[in-house]
């Protein structure tokens, strides 16, 4: 054996209760689980001695915003040393494949505020698969610090194939855009992502979406949508989706199922039922959430659709527009935009999180409404001078979730946790960095909304049956060593709103591929993370 771990408190991703074994690890597999009595234990040149410390799989992040971080940062500690050994990206229907340069452009420069500019990146790629592979080479053919899964942004499909425009997709652009998706999706990708309250996917209608789910579900795979609402009619736009994708024949994955604003306070009981109807009838959902209240976007996100049609450029000749500008405030302050999902801005809940130019660093860390009286001016003149000097790419943390709601999400059967973690700005939210030692910690151990080796379950196994990986998310013989070993006495998020970037404690060891990328608590130099494309379905077309 490569390496032999003993006496391993063994959660291995079932849920069921936890044994004590040692495991063996050969050539990036497990190869043996020993229990006691089993007769001879295993032996190698290489043994670790886990007395104390439980062993999982490795945690699989199903909503992360990394697209550029795996390319630019191989130590990606900000996930590492949270156990984290895949990533789900191409998430809320924005990011950088499929492309053409014209798109490439433009997607850079929309989603700068979650990923950076890309500066000093080479964007040698175009289509999915040049970007996967470009995962499995970067590093001088090192890879990458953790696997990643990826889903075709349906908003970049559509900015690709019809631009910014707010109208429905002409029989000419809708075979385009199937014919992305279906190239994307023979390339490697695990499913499609919608962002529904980000243009320009929010400008498709129902009958668009499905006509692509239908390509998704040819290959076997999954649509991911941020809905079109998380406040007003929230219950609403959680209906429309799993029609849409019963519809289409597709599975669903709804992307951090969360009930926010005052509107759906103590609602979680009525999103459930929804969804348990629906599983009852046979369809197939699954869901991710964060363990947090505030959720983190874009301040550009909050505007009216119609704000932003045509693209960055527009949106900013329109916000320079005083006439215009008043239209926009009009909307968000008083009637509630669609980018703020139907509900009148509350500027007292807006933190500006990050900014890409220093000298406006010193919003940082007020809401808009603290800034606004800071200055002695109102809070759309501070929110749109921000906007115009950012050039759009200033973050938010948005203060409307209810801790009732992501109690009782968290504990439904088809739950499962993604960080949704932004990790740019000065003071970014700390889901990017505590998410799933957050879930152990503070949501098992300590509150026990659900027992240890069901939370490891909706961390492991579950992601990975939604992703169709027949090779991962269980400690089992044969299966792909990506594992962690943690303190179940002392696991816990080390990030908080004020310290964002404090890495979690507990975590003393993560393996990937039978490597050690975390060893005694420090990250090692191994790059072990490559791209993990998608199992194909028996009778799915082949690239």
């Amino acid at each position: 054996m490569d390496l032999v771990i003993r006496d391993a408190h063994v959660i291995d991703g079932t849920g069921e209760p936890s044994y004590r074994a040692d495991v063996a690890l050969r050539r990036g597999r497990i190869a043996e689980i020993h229990r006691e009595g089993d007769g001879p234990r295993p032996s190698g040149p290489n043994t670790l001695d886990a007395t104390g410390l439980a062993l999982s799989p490795g945690f699989i992040d199903m909503h992360a915003h990394t697209d550029l971080t795996l390319l630019r940062d191989p130590d990606h500690s900000a996930k590492v040393a949270q156990g984290v050994t895949l990533e789900v990206i191409g998430q809320d229907g924005l990011s950088y494949a499929p492309v053409d340069d014209r798109t490439l452009t433009q997607v850079r420069q929309t989603i700068t505020g979650w990923n950076g500019d890309g500066e000093g990146i080479d964007f040698d790629w175009r289509t999915v698969g040049e970007y996967l592979d470009r995962l499995d080479r970067n590093f001088d053919g090192e890879g990458i610090a953790v696997n990643a899964a990826y889903l075709i942004p349906q908003g970049t499909v559509r900015m690709y194939a019809m631009g910014w425009d707010d109208r429905p997709a002409t029989p000419q652009e809708l075979d385009r855009m199937r014919e992305l998706v279906a190239e994307g999706m023979a390339q490697g990708a695990v499913g499609m992502s919608s962002g529904l309250t980000y243009t320009p996917g929010m400008y498709a209608d129902d009958r668009e979406l499905g006509e692509l789910c239908r390509v998704v579900a040819r290959f076997g795979g999954f649509y991911c949508p941020h809905h079109r609402s998380y406040g007003a009619g929230a219950l609403e736009a959680y209906a429309d989706m799993v029609d849409l994708t019963r519809d289409a024949g597709c599975a669903l994955h709804l992307a951090h199922a969360t009930m926010n604003f005052g509107v759906n306070k103590g609602r979680a009981a009525e999103l459930l039922a929804l969804i348990d109807t629906a599983l009852d009838d046979g369809a197939d959902i699954s869901l991710d959430t964060y363990p947090y209240t505030p959720g983190c976007t874009t301040l550009v996100a909050m505007l009216p659709s119609w704000a932003n049609e045509g693209g960055p450029e527009a949106v900013l000749a329109r916000l320079r527009d005083g006439a215009v500008a008043e239209r926009i405030r009009y909307e968000l302050e008083a009637v509630g935009s669609d980018g703020c999902h139907g509900v009148p801005i509350e500027w007292e809940t807006i933190e500006i999180s990050g900014t890409q130019h220093t000298p406006l660093a010193e919003y940082i860390g007020e809401t808009v409404a603290q800034a606004a009286a800071r200055r002695g001016e109102a809070p759309w003149d501070v929110a749109r001078r921000l906007l115009i000097e950012d050039r759009l790419g200033v973050t938010i943390l948005q203060h409307v979730g209810h801790e009732e709601n992501v109690r009782a999400i968290m504990r439904h059967r088809v739950h499962t946790g993604g960080s949704d973690g932004i990790l740019q700005g000065a003071k970014p939210h700390p889901r990017a960095y505590g998410t799933f030692p957050r879930y152990l910690g503070r949501y098992a151990r300590d509150l026990g909304v659900l027992p240890l080796e069901e939370m490891v379950a909706h961390l492991t196994a579950r992601p990975a049956a939604r992703l169709r990986l027949p090779d991962r998310g269980l400690v089992r013989e044969g299966y792909r060593a990506d594992l962690v070993l943690f303190d179940p006495a002392t696991v816990a998020a080390g990030a908080t709103f004020d310290a964002p970037r404090t890495g979690p404690v507990g975590i003393p060891y993560v393996l990937i591929d039978g490597r050690f990328v975390v060893a005694d608590g420090r990250r090692t130099n191994v790059l072990a993370g490559r791209a993990v494309r998608r199992t194909p379905k028996p009778g799915t077309p082949k690239p």
